[in-house]
């Protein structure tokens, strides 16, 4: 059987073969196994061999989750093929394009000409048709050699291709889906000055004349602002409304009165370009609005949710590149008569590190494959950006430290990435924002996230937690703007069933 297969055994003790439907039969260590029409499911005819799937835990469906690092053939097609890409055209050019703070004509034209820009939409659009988890995979793989480019093809699939195919109509999706597969780039506009984490706390106004509106504001490390052809625009259309008057407008790079500031001159991920955007009287139509009128501050939250995924994605190639990179120089390089990875305190830090890449591999898969097939996964996606991270940093910090002195140079990529990984401290939320302080150090009353559960279901007895200390997993996945406490920008509106439900939905930002 090809291990590269996506493989579940549906244990169907005692039924025999007349359980089986058509398909193709092989051995599997003694026990015959037919392969359905799915790529995904397989069903065995002799008992379960796994002692720890007993009758009782599959009682429900008799389906085994399959191994979260097993493929389909297309994802597999994939992965090599943007692996092969990353090695041919972008590899030569990370350097130059890092000390430039410049990303590469032709890096950005091959993403298009690869469809890597536009993963998930339909050939009815020129998009490459393929899967959510497809994408994860080709950020991740991008990452492992410059996760500036990755982060191209993370923001334009996750991000601006989503918003449309979500929320835009069908005017909309065919003026600019298309052009988003073939040249165009988007960018979207959320952060301010004053509002990073808060995002909803936003001052850009959007004033209503007649059959267009007026945006007057500006925007702070807006990413691709330096190429961007279209930018999806946060403002408020009804400040009296507070956060409900966000409203998501389509503003084309050639507005009158749009301007892109200077560049920001960053540590990492230089190649990506982070300008300030102003926005002076700009004149948009009532047909630019990309969903509904008042929405906009749902529809950033359901992006960004998703969005962290593929963030976790970049984080994790950076980390496993990184540690692709160091491993054979420590092979390499002796000392006392033998290479310092044969040291074996060497060695046990090697292992720590190879553990915690597995370990945020399969958180971000997990999330990945939740999304998916639209299951829940805003914790997850919170605990597999938070953790990737923490393993960016830890990772890139040690193989500088196992390289010696020439991984504090420029001589060889390491440095880079240990710069890179920075960023995403951030970017999407500051990952101190998803961590509330411990109960020892903060009580209930003077915690700045105060959580206010929906009420229990008629016939239930049970007690929600009142706050995220009294529930771990709040503590990750609470959301200090829906549910900000009294006195804030954007508070809670614990009587309007709209807040209760937005809040339930998404549950963080």
């Amino acid at each position: 059987m090809a291990t590269s297969r996506v493989l579940c055994l549906w244990r169907r003790c005692g039924k025999g073969s007349n359980a089986l439907k058509s398909g193709v039969c092989f051995q599997l260590r003694g026990y015959t196994i037919r392969r359905n029409a799915s790529p995904y499911i397989y069903r065995v005819t002799h008992p379960c061999i796994f002692n720890s799937f007993s009758s009782e835990a599959l009682s429900h469906s008799d389906l085994c989750c399959a191994p979260l690092q097993t493929f389909t053939e297309e994802e597999i097609m994939i992965k090599e093929m943007v692996k092969k890409f990353a090695q041919e055209r972008i590899v030569p050019l990370v350097q130059k394009m890092d000390a430039d703070a410049k990303l590469d004509d032709s890096v950005l034209q091959s993403l298009f000409e690869q469809g890597l820009m536009s993963i998930e939409l339909g050939s009815e659009y020129g998009g490459t048709g393929s899967s959510f988890f497809s994408t994860i995979l080709v950020i991740e793989e991008l990452a492992k050699v410059d996760p500036s480019v990755a982060l191209v093809c993370e923001l334009q699939n996750t991000l601006t291709n989503k918003l449309f195919t979500t929320y835009g109509t069908e005017e909309q999706k065919r003026n600019y889906l298309p052009k988003l597969a073939k040249n165009l780039m988007g960018s979207f506009c959320l952060s301010e000055v004053g509002s990073g984490s808060d995002a909803f706390s936003l001052k850009t106004r959007a004033e209503k004349k007649g059959d267009y509106y007026i945006i007057n504001g500006s925007k702070m490390w807006i990413s691709f602002a330096e190429h961007a052809g279209v930018f999806l625009v946060m403002a408020n259309a009804n400040p009296s409304a507070g956060y409900k008057g966000i409203t998501c407008f389509i503003v084309d790079r050639d507005t009158e009165g749009l301007h892109v500031g200077k560049k920001e001159d960053k540590l990492g991920i230089r190649a990506t370009s982070t300008c300030p955007v102003t926005f002076e009287n700009v004149k948009v139509p009532e047909t630019k609005i990309l969903g509904q009128l008042g929405q906009g501050y749902k529809y950033a939250i359901g992006m960004l949710n998703t969005g962290r995924i593929g963030i976790a994605a970049q984080m994790l190639g950076l980390a496993q590149g990184c540690f692709d990179q160091t491993i054979p120089y420590t092979k390499e390089r002796t000392q006392f008569g033998k290479s310092i990875f044969d040291f074996q305190g060497m060695q046990h830090q090697v292992a720590q590190v190879a553990v915690q890449l597995e370990a945020a591999r399969l958180l971000t898969y997990n999330a990945a494959r939740l999304a998916e097939t639209g299951k829940p996964f805003i914790k997850e996606a919170s605990m597999a950006k938070y953790y990737a991270a923490e393993v960016a940093t830890v990772t890139t910090s040690k193989c500088i430290e196992w390289m010696g002195g020439v991984g504090f140079t420029k001589d060889y990529p390491i440095e880079k990435y240990y710069r890179d990984c920075k960023i995403v401290l951030c970017i999407g939320d500051e990952d101190g924002i998803p961590m509330s302080d411990s109960p020892a150090e903060t009580s209930p009353a003077t915690s700045p996230v105060q959580i206010r559960q929906p009420p229990a279901p008629l016939g239930s007895s049970a007690t929600a937690p009142t706050s995220a200390h009294e529930d771990p997993v709040l503590c990750l996945a609470a959301s200090p703007v829906m549910a900000a406490a009294p006195g804030t920008a954007t508070p809670f509106d614990p009587d309007c069933p709209e807040d209760w439900q937005a809040w339930t939905d998404q549950l963080y930002y």
